[in-house]
């Protein structure tokens, strides 16, 4: 009674999922705001104004500074160009910092 079964090809392609693809899941897509957007929430809604109900951002947010004011260009370094120019800034901080001396 305990003789093992070799399985027919039908029943071993019928147990084989893993060649078996899952339908992808369907999620809902929101938009992404914008920092116009986030600002005008932030003055609108109380609930940004106090952190943990204890600290009030009233004045932070009346003073924070735009996002056109916060921009920068993006400015490649080059390692060789940095070096020399924090090097001779360093240097001539170095030298005005030092007394002349009289021989």
């Amino acid at each position: 009674a305990d003789i093992p079964v070799i399985p027919d090809l039908e029943e071993v392609q019928e147990e084989d999922l893993a060649m078996q693809v899952a339908a992808p899941p369907s999620v809902q897509v929101n938009r992404v705001l914008t920092y116009h957007d986030l600002d005008k929430d932030l003055m609108k809604y109380a609930a940004f104004q106090t952190l943990d109900g204890e600290v009030d951002l009233k004045l932070l947010t009346k003073i924070l500074a735009p996002e056109h004011e916060l921009r920068e260009d993006d400015v490649s370094w080059d390692w060789n160009h940095l070096f020399t120019e924090v090097s001779s800034e360093l240097v001539t901080e170095w030298d005005l910092g030092q007394p002349e001396r009289e021989d």
